[in-house]
Protein backbone atom coordinates (compact mmCIF):
# COMPACT_ATOMS: atom_id res chain seq x y z
CA UNK A 1 0.00 0.00 0.00
CA UNK A 2 1.68 3.31 -1.12
CA UNK A 3 1.76 6.05 2.07
CA UNK A 4 -0.49 9.23 1.29
CA UNK A 5 2.24 11.85 1.53
CA UNK A 6 0.34 14.95 3.60
CA UNK A 7 1.57 18.97 2.76
CA UNK A 8 0.78 22.04 4.32
CA UNK A 9 -0.46 24.72 1.47
CA UNK A 10 -2.52 27.90 3.16
CA UNK A 11 -1.43 29.48 6.44
CA UNK A 12 -3.85 32.04 8.32
CA UNK A 13 -3.51 33.72 11.99
CA UNK A 14 -5.17 36.01 14.08
CA UNK A 15 -2.61 36.84 17.45
CA UNK A 16 -2.26 39.71 19.64
CA UNK A 17 0.80 40.96 17.92
CA UNK A 18 -0.47 39.97 14.38
CA UNK A 19 -3.36 39.50 11.86
CA UNK A 20 -1.43 37.54 8.91
CA UNK A 21 1.34 35.26 8.77
CA UNK A 22 4.22 37.32 7.32
CA UNK A 23 3.64 40.20 9.76
CA UNK A 24 3.64 37.99 12.53
CA UNK A 25 6.22 36.08 11.48
CA UNK A 26 8.33 39.23 10.85
CA UNK A 27 7.16 40.62 14.57
CA UNK A 28 8.70 37.59 16.14
CA UNK A 29 11.93 37.66 14.29
CA UNK A 30 12.30 41.35 15.61
CA UNK A 31 12.00 40.27 18.96
CA UNK A 32 8.68 42.24 19.41
CA UNK A 33 5.60 40.88 22.10
CA UNK A 34 2.22 41.33 21.79
CA UNK A 35 2.00 41.39 25.50
CA UNK A 36 0.30 44.15 27.26
CA UNK A 37 -2.12 45.69 29.57
CA UNK A 38 -5.55 44.34 29.52
CA UNK A 39 -8.40 46.61 28.25
CA UNK A 40 -11.49 44.79 27.03
CA UNK A 41 -12.73 44.37 31.24
CA UNK A 42 -11.71 46.47 34.23
CA UNK A 43 -8.87 44.25 35.75
CA UNK A 44 -7.63 46.51 38.21
CA UNK A 45 -8.58 44.37 40.92
CA UNK A 46 -6.92 41.08 39.57
CA UNK A 47 -3.08 39.87 40.72
CA UNK A 48 -2.56 39.52 36.52
CA UNK A 49 -3.57 43.05 34.97
CA UNK A 50 -1.38 41.68 31.66
CA UNK A 51 -2.14 39.44 28.54
CA UNK A 52 -2.23 38.80 24.79
CA UNK A 53 -5.39 40.43 24.37
CA UNK A 54 -5.98 41.28 20.92
CA UNK A 55 -7.61 44.70 20.76
CA UNK A 56 -8.17 45.92 17.39
CA UNK A 57 -9.81 43.07 16.11
CA UNK A 58 -12.59 43.27 12.68
CA UNK A 59 -14.54 40.75 11.54
CA UNK A 60 -16.02 42.58 9.36
CA UNK A 61 -13.04 42.15 6.87
CA UNK A 62 -14.19 38.98 6.65
CA UNK A 63 -17.65 38.12 7.37
CA UNK A 64 -20.81 40.31 7.30
CA UNK A 65 -21.82 41.49 11.03
CA UNK A 66 -25.24 39.48 11.17
CA UNK A 67 -23.39 36.57 10.78
CA UNK A 68 -20.89 37.37 13.62
CA UNK A 69 -23.35 38.35 15.92
CA UNK A 70 -24.03 34.41 15.81
CA UNK A 71 -20.52 33.50 17.06
CA UNK A 72 -18.53 33.61 20.29
CA UNK A 73 -14.86 35.65 19.53
CA UNK A 74 -13.09 31.77 19.49
CA UNK A 75 -15.41 31.16 16.14
CA UNK A 76 -14.64 34.84 15.00
CA UNK A 77 -10.90 34.69 14.89
CA UNK A 78 -11.25 30.76 13.62
CA UNK A 79 -13.13 32.50 10.12
CA UNK A 80 -10.57 35.01 9.83
CA UNK A 81 -7.90 33.02 10.25
CA UNK A 82 -9.16 30.21 8.08
CA UNK A 83 -10.48 32.53 5.52
CA UNK A 84 -6.95 33.78 5.51
CA UNK A 85 -6.09 30.11 5.02
CA UNK A 86 -7.47 29.40 2.33
CA UNK A 87 -7.23 32.42 0.31
CA UNK A 88 -3.52 31.65 1.09
CA UNK A 89 -3.89 28.13 -0.64
CA UNK A 90 -5.62 28.78 -3.40
CA UNK A 91 -8.14 26.23 -3.03
CA UNK A 92 -11.44 26.71 -4.82
CA UNK A 93 -13.64 24.70 -3.24
CA UNK A 94 -16.30 25.01 -6.07
CA UNK A 95 -14.22 22.79 -8.10
CA UNK A 96 -13.37 20.32 -4.96
CA UNK A 97 -15.40 16.93 -3.94
CA UNK A 98 -17.08 18.67 -0.87
CA UNK A 99 -17.32 15.04 1.22
CA UNK A 100 -13.54 14.93 0.73
CA UNK A 101 -12.78 17.92 2.09
CA UNK A 102 -13.42 18.85 5.55
CA UNK A 103 -12.65 20.70 9.01
CA UNK A 104 -11.10 19.67 12.20
CA UNK A 105 -10.95 22.88 14.32
CA UNK A 106 -9.72 22.54 18.03
CA UNK A 107 -10.39 24.88 21.14
CA UNK A 108 -9.53 24.39 24.82
CA UNK A 109 -12.27 26.03 26.52
CA UNK A 110 -14.73 26.92 23.69
CA UNK A 111 -16.91 29.96 24.34
CA UNK A 112 -16.54 31.26 27.61
CA UNK A 113 -17.17 34.92 26.69
CA UNK A 114 -21.04 33.65 26.03
CA UNK A 115 -21.34 31.71 28.83
CA UNK A 116 -20.15 34.65 30.98
CA UNK A 117 -22.40 36.87 29.28
CA UNK A 118 -25.59 35.06 29.23
CA UNK A 119 -25.19 33.79 33.13
CA UNK A 120 -25.24 37.50 33.86
CA UNK A 121 -28.29 37.81 32.06
CA UNK A 122 -29.89 35.00 33.63
CA UNK A 123 -29.22 36.28 36.66
CA UNK A 124 -30.01 40.14 36.21
CA UNK A 125 -33.15 39.58 33.34
CA UNK A 126 -34.43 35.80 34.07
CA UNK A 127 -34.50 32.83 32.36
CA UNK A 128 -36.40 34.33 29.40
CA UNK A 129 -33.32 36.68 28.23
CA UNK A 130 -31.25 34.34 27.49
CA UNK A 131 -30.01 34.37 23.99
CA UNK A 132 -31.39 31.65 21.53
CA UNK A 133 -27.58 31.69 20.39
CA UNK A 134 -26.18 30.63 23.39
CA UNK A 135 -25.50 27.08 22.63
CA UNK A 136 -24.58 27.59 19.45
CA UNK A 137 -22.22 30.48 20.26
CA UNK A 138 -20.46 28.68 23.42
CA UNK A 139 -20.58 24.74 22.00
CA UNK A 140 -17.11 23.94 21.60
CA UNK A 141 -17.61 22.52 18.39
CA UNK A 142 -18.74 25.98 16.65
CA UNK A 143 -15.50 27.32 15.47
CA UNK A 144 -14.91 23.67 13.51
CA UNK A 145 -18.83 23.93 12.17
CA UNK A 146 -18.38 27.85 11.33
CA UNK A 147 -15.57 26.78 8.97
CA UNK A 148 -17.23 24.33 7.21
CA UNK A 149 -20.34 26.38 6.99
CA UNK A 150 -18.33 29.16 5.22
CA UNK A 151 -16.68 26.80 2.88
CA UNK A 152 -19.33 24.57 2.22
CA UNK A 153 -17.23 21.37 3.13
CA UNK A 154 -18.88 18.13 4.04
CA UNK A 155 -16.56 16.05 4.74
CA UNK A 156 -15.08 15.22 8.60
CA UNK A 157 -16.07 17.89 10.90
CA UNK A 158 -15.15 17.64 14.50
CA UNK A 159 -13.44 19.32 17.61
CA UNK A 160 -10.74 18.20 19.34
CA UNK A 161 -10.17 19.47 23.21
CA UNK A 162 -7.33 18.59 25.44
CA UNK A 163 -6.08 21.79 26.89
CA UNK A 164 -3.04 23.30 25.23
CA UNK A 165 -2.51 19.66 23.17
CA UNK A 166 -5.64 20.83 21.11
CA UNK A 167 -4.65 22.14 18.28
CA UNK A 168 -1.76 19.93 17.51
CA UNK A 169 -4.24 17.11 18.02
CA UNK A 170 -6.63 18.23 15.45
CA UNK A 171 -3.46 18.79 13.48
CA UNK A 172 -2.61 15.22 13.65
CA UNK A 173 -6.22 14.12 13.33
CA UNK A 174 -6.49 15.60 9.92
CA UNK A 175 -3.14 14.04 9.05
CA UNK A 176 -3.90 10.98 9.83
CA UNK A 177 -7.49 11.60 7.79
CA UNK A 178 -5.71 12.67 4.61
CA UNK A 179 -2.78 9.85 4.87
CA UNK A 180 -5.66 6.90 5.58
CA UNK A 181 -7.05 8.20 2.14
CA UNK A 182 -10.40 9.32 3.13
CA UNK A 183 -9.65 13.11 3.10
CA UNK A 184 -7.73 14.91 0.74
CA UNK A 185 -8.11 17.70 1.55
CA UNK A 186 -8.77 19.26 5.87
CA UNK A 187 -8.63 23.20 7.09
CA UNK A 188 -7.71 22.41 10.53
CA UNK A 189 -5.91 24.46 13.42
CA UNK A 190 -7.16 26.01 16.77
CA UNK A 191 -8.99 28.95 18.53
CA UNK A 192 -8.81 30.51 21.78
CA UNK A 193 -10.79 33.22 23.26
CA UNK A 194 -10.78 32.76 27.24
CA UNK A 195 -9.49 36.71 28.12
CA UNK A 196 -12.39 37.66 29.75
CA UNK A 197 -12.69 38.27 33.70
CA UNK A 198 -13.54 34.01 34.56
CA UNK A 199 -11.00 33.37 32.33
CA UNK A 200 -8.60 35.49 33.71
CA UNK A 201 -9.90 35.09 37.25
CA UNK A 202 -9.46 30.95 36.86
CA UNK A 203 -5.69 30.93 36.35
CA UNK A 204 -4.88 33.52 38.57
CA UNK A 205 -6.58 31.05 41.03
CA UNK A 206 -4.30 28.39 40.07
CA UNK A 207 -1.53 30.82 40.35
CA UNK A 208 -0.46 29.77 36.81
CA UNK A 209 0.13 33.51 35.53
CA UNK A 210 2.81 35.84 35.83
CA UNK A 211 2.07 38.81 37.93
CA UNK A 212 5.08 40.96 35.95
CA UNK A 213 1.99 43.53 36.20
CA UNK A 214 4.59 46.64 35.23
CA UNK A 215 6.52 44.89 32.38
CA UNK A 216 4.23 42.69 30.54
CA UNK A 217 6.43 42.73 27.23
CA UNK A 218 9.10 41.00 29.56
CA UNK A 219 6.39 39.27 31.71
CA UNK A 220 7.22 35.72 29.75
CA UNK A 221 10.06 34.55 29.90
CA UNK A 222 10.54 30.77 29.29
CA UNK A 223 13.61 28.93 30.49
CA UNK A 224 14.44 32.09 32.24
CA UNK A 225 15.49 31.68 36.07
CA UNK A 226 13.27 34.32 36.60
CA UNK A 227 10.35 33.28 34.92
CA UNK A 228 6.87 33.00 37.33
CA UNK A 229 4.71 31.83 35.20
CA UNK A 230 2.67 32.03 32.05
CA UNK A 231 0.48 34.92 29.92
CA UNK A 232 -2.63 34.33 28.97
CA UNK A 233 -3.31 35.14 25.56
CA UNK A 234 -6.41 34.74 22.91
CA UNK A 235 -6.35 34.06 19.18
CA UNK A 236 -6.53 31.85 16.17
CA UNK A 237 -4.20 29.93 13.46
CA UNK A 238 -5.53 27.64 10.45
CA UNK A 239 -3.67 25.92 8.34
CA UNK A 240 -4.73 23.84 4.83
CA UNK A 241 -3.64 20.38 4.70
CA UNK A 242 -3.81 18.60 1.35
CA UNK A 243 -2.80 15.33 -0.32
CA UNK A 244 0.51 15.63 -2.08
CA UNK A 245 -0.63 14.63 -5.58
CA UNK A 246 -3.81 16.56 -5.14
CA UNK A 247 -1.76 19.96 -4.31
CA UNK A 248 0.81 19.26 -7.03
CA UNK A 249 -2.05 18.94 -9.96
CA UNK A 250 -3.08 21.96 -9.19
CA UNK A 251 0.18 23.64 -8.80
CA UNK A 252 -0.47 24.63 -5.01
CA UNK A 253 2.64 26.41 -3.10
CA UNK A 254 3.87 24.08 -0.45
CA UNK A 255 4.84 25.22 2.57
CA UNK A 256 6.15 21.94 4.24
CA UNK A 257 5.34 18.43 4.15
CA UNK A 258 3.71 16.80 7.03
CA UNK A 259 5.72 13.86 8.06
CA UNK A 260 4.97 12.50 11.66
CA UNK A 261 2.62 12.63 14.59
CA UNK A 262 2.29 11.16 17.89
CA UNK A 263 0.39 11.54 21.23
CA UNK A 264 1.26 10.12 24.82
CA UNK A 265 -0.18 11.43 28.11
CA UNK A 266 1.53 11.11 31.28
CA UNK A 267 -0.66 9.75 33.45
CA UNK A 268 0.48 11.64 36.21
CA UNK A 269 -1.27 14.31 37.51
CA UNK A 270 -4.26 16.98 36.35
CA UNK A 271 -1.76 19.83 35.66
CA UNK A 272 2.09 18.96 36.53
CA UNK A 273 3.68 17.33 33.56
CA UNK A 274 5.94 13.95 35.40
CA UNK A 275 9.13 16.13 36.44
CA UNK A 276 11.52 13.94 34.23
CA UNK A 277 9.24 14.49 31.20
CA UNK A 278 9.31 10.81 30.21
CA UNK A 279 5.68 11.31 28.67
CA UNK A 280 6.48 14.00 26.74
CA UNK A 281 9.69 12.45 25.52
CA UNK A 282 7.99 9.48 24.01
CA UNK A 283 5.52 11.59 21.91
CA UNK A 284 8.76 12.66 20.20
CA UNK A 285 10.14 9.96 19.64
CA UNK A 286 7.00 7.99 17.98
CA UNK A 287 6.51 11.16 16.23
CA UNK A 288 9.90 10.98 14.76
CA UNK A 289 9.60 7.11 13.99
CA UNK A 290 6.09 7.78 12.07
CA UNK A 291 7.97 10.65 10.25
CA UNK A 292 10.81 7.93 9.40
CA UNK A 293 13.43 10.81 10.20
CA UNK A 294 16.22 10.11 12.49
CA UNK A 295 16.47 12.40 15.26
CA UNK A 296 19.56 13.86 14.28
CA UNK A 297 17.91 15.30 10.83
CA UNK A 298 16.09 17.46 13.43
CA UNK A 299 17.51 21.09 12.91
CA UNK A 300 14.53 23.00 15.16
CA UNK A 301 12.01 22.63 17.92
CA UNK A 302 9.48 24.80 18.61
CA UNK A 303 9.33 24.34 22.51
CA UNK A 304 5.92 24.44 24.11
CA UNK A 305 8.11 26.60 26.68
CA UNK A 306 5.26 28.16 28.77
CA UNK A 307 7.02 29.89 31.29
CA UNK A 308 6.16 27.91 34.10
CA UNK A 309 9.08 26.71 36.42
CA UNK A 310 7.89 22.83 35.91
CA UNK A 311 7.28 22.82 32.39
CA UNK A 312 10.49 24.34 31.10
CA UNK A 313 12.51 21.94 32.90
CA UNK A 314 10.39 18.92 32.03
CA UNK A 315 10.41 19.72 28.54
CA UNK A 316 14.07 20.41 28.75
CA UNK A 317 14.82 16.88 30.08
CA UNK A 318 12.94 14.80 27.89
CA UNK A 319 14.53 16.80 25.08
CA UNK A 320 17.76 16.18 26.20
CA UNK A 321 16.55 12.22 26.78
CA UNK A 322 15.34 12.26 22.71
CA UNK A 323 18.10 13.68 20.92
CA UNK A 324 20.94 12.70 23.53
CA UNK A 325 24.00 15.16 22.18
CA UNK A 326 22.05 16.43 19.34
CA UNK A 327 19.73 18.05 22.03
CA UNK A 328 22.94 20.57 21.45
CA UNK A 329 23.35 20.70 18.31
CA UNK A 330 19.82 22.18 17.30
CA UNK A 331 17.85 25.03 17.60
CA UNK A 332 15.10 25.55 20.02
CA UNK A 333 12.92 28.66 20.91
CA UNK A 334 9.57 29.04 22.41
CA UNK A 335 7.51 31.64 20.49
CA UNK A 336 5.32 32.06 23.88
CA UNK A 337 7.90 34.40 25.34
CA UNK A 338 6.28 37.27 22.41
CA UNK A 339 3.09 35.74 22.41
CA UNK A 340 2.12 34.24 25.13
CA UNK A 341 -0.43 30.99 25.83
CA UNK A 342 -2.78 30.58 23.52
CA UNK A 343 -4.10 27.63 25.19
CA UNK A 344 -6.31 25.44 22.78
CA UNK A 345 -4.53 27.50 19.66
CA UNK A 346 -1.28 27.65 20.86
CA UNK A 347 -0.09 23.99 18.61
CA UNK A 348 -1.50 25.64 15.72
CA UNK A 349 -0.19 28.89 15.70
CA UNK A 350 3.56 27.41 16.96
CA UNK A 351 3.54 25.01 13.69
CA UNK A 352 2.46 28.00 11.32
CA UNK A 353 5.66 29.65 12.49
CA UNK A 354 7.43 26.37 11.79
CA UNK A 355 6.76 26.58 8.25
CA UNK A 356 7.52 30.39 7.81
CA UNK A 357 10.70 28.55 9.52
CA UNK A 358 11.47 26.62 7.06
CA UNK A 359 10.46 28.98 4.41
CA UNK A 360 12.49 32.03 5.52
CA UNK A 361 15.44 29.63 6.75
CA UNK A 362 15.37 32.14 10.03
CA UNK A 363 14.40 31.04 13.70
CA UNK A 364 12.56 33.59 15.92
CA UNK A 365 14.08 33.70 19.52
CA UNK A 366 13.44 33.55 22.70
CA UNK A 367 13.01 36.87 23.91
CA UNK A 368 13.68 37.90 27.23
CA UNK A 369 15.81 34.87 28.15
CA UNK A 370 18.49 37.09 30.26
CA UNK A 371 19.73 34.19 32.69
CA UNK A 372 18.77 30.79 31.29
CA UNK A 373 17.91 28.60 34.73
CA UNK A 374 20.53 25.95 34.76
CA UNK A 375 18.31 23.20 35.78
CA UNK A 376 17.28 23.58 31.30
CA UNK A 377 20.21 22.57 30.54
CA UNK A 378 23.35 25.56 30.13
CA UNK A 379 24.30 23.89 27.23
CA UNK A 380 20.90 23.68 25.10
CA UNK A 381 20.69 26.68 22.22
CA UNK A 382 17.40 28.21 23.14
CA UNK A 383 18.20 31.31 20.50
CA UNK A 384 17.81 33.86 23.10
CA UNK A 385 16.85 37.22 22.12
CA UNK A 386 18.14 37.66 18.81
CA UNK A 387 16.89 35.40 15.71
CA UNK A 388 19.18 33.26 13.96
CA UNK A 389 19.39 32.81 10.64
CA UNK A 390 19.52 29.00 10.16
CA UNK A 391 18.74 26.39 6.81
CA UNK A 392 15.77 24.39 8.71
CA UNK A 393 14.84 21.55 6.24
CA UNK A 394 13.19 19.86 9.59
CA UNK A 395 11.26 21.09 12.17
CA UNK A 396 9.20 19.20 15.20
CA UNK A 397 6.56 21.52 16.81
CA UNK A 398 5.52 20.35 20.80
CA UNK A 399 2.66 20.93 22.77
CA UNK A 400 1.65 19.52 26.26
CA UNK A 401 -1.57 20.09 28.49
CA UNK A 402 -3.32 20.16 31.37
CA UNK A 403 -4.60 16.23 31.73
CA UNK A 404 -0.78 14.64 31.04
CA UNK A 405 -1.45 15.38 27.12
CA UNK A 406 1.31 15.50 24.81
CA UNK A 407 1.18 15.73 21.09
CA UNK A 408 3.84 16.41 18.88
CA UNK A 409 4.59 17.38 15.06
CA UNK A 410 7.43 16.96 12.82
CA UNK A 411 7.37 19.13 9.43
CA UNK A 412 10.13 18.75 6.75
CA UNK A 413 10.87 20.77 3.48
CA UNK A 414 9.02 19.40 0.68
CA UNK A 415 11.16 17.82 -2.37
Amino acid sequence: MTTRRVVITGLGCVTSLAEEPEALFDALCEGRSGISAIEGFDASAYPVRIGGEIKSFDITKYIHVRESRRMDYFSQYAIAAAIQAVKDSGLDFQKEDLFRAGAIVATGIGGIREIEEQHLRLLDKGPSKVSPFCVPKLMSNAASGNVAIQFGLRGPNFCVSSACASSNHAIGEAYWNIRSGRSDVIVTGGSEAAMSPIGLSSFCAARSLSTRNNEPERASRPFDKDRDGFILSEGAAILVLEEESHALARGARIYAELTGYAATDDGYHITAPLPDGAGAAKAMELALECARIDRKQVDYINAHGTSTELNDIAESAAIRTVFGDHAYKLLVSSTKSSLGHLLGASGAVELLICCKVIEKSVVPPTINLDNQDERCDLRMDFVPNVAREADIRTALSNSFGFGGHNACLVITRHE
